[in-house]
């Protein structure tokens, strides 16, 4: 009986991350004009060459984010890979971006500031997850480079975010700057230490 109910939960989690990929996935081709959605940030004068992915239609605010959530979870969880699974937390940080600035937009501030403080936690994950990878010899310069800017885009779409958010969440979303600076920071000097030169960071001196 035991073996049964494991076999079952195990059966039940498979298939509701299939959903959720599924209704996520057939999202990406759905418009409800004949232009594509752009991510945000496309479309202003960007000081940063980075294009942030699509988010799919489920965001926070849907009864759905759970199940999005717990795949997310599992998927990362699985992974094995320490530069894969760097590459994921980056993913997870810059999709969550995309979704704050959607959030803000609908009109929840509430939803859109939770995400926000969750999802730039990914990029310190990123980073020592792409430490774990170095450190047992795997080449992670590519990496390095995509996370140094990455963290630029993430600094720059938080000055995008200040002019749609209300007065009183607009200091939490600049301190909360400090994760997309330190990630910069981390990924810029370990390539400095072998020798590669790191993105030019246009807001230095701001």
């Amino acid at each position: 009986m035991k073996k049964f109910l494991f076999a079952f939960v195990i059966f039940a989690i498979a298939f509701v991350i299939l959903l959720v990929s599924i209704f996520d996935s057939s999202a990406i081709t759905y418009t409800f004009t004949n232009t594509p959605p752009q991510p945000f940030g496309e479309t202003k004068d960007s000081k940063v060459d980075y294009v942030l992915p699509y988010a799919g239609r489920v965001l926070p605010d849907s009864p759905f984010w759970g199940l999005k959530a717990l795949r997310d979870k599992i998927w990362f969880g699985v992974t094995t890979s320490p530069l894969r699974r760097a590459q994921i937390a980056l993913l997870f940080a810059d999709k969550r971006l995309v979704m704050v600035e959607e959030l803000f937009r609908k009109g929840k501030p509430d939803y859109a500031m939770a995400t926000l403080l969750k999802g730039e936690r990914y990029l310190p994950i990123a980073m020592e997850e792409e430490k774990i990878a170095r450190g047992r010899g795997i080449d992670t310069d590519e990496f390095l480079v995509t996370l140094a800017t990455a963290a630029l885009k993430h600094k720059e779409i938080s000055g995008y975010l200040v002019e749609l958010a209300p007065e009183n969440v607009k200091p939490l979303i600049i301190s909360n700057e400090t994760y997309a600076d330190k990630a910069y920071e981390d990924a810029k000097n370990a390539l400095n230490s072998r020798g590669l030169t790191a993105p030019k960071n246009p807001f230095d001196g701001d």
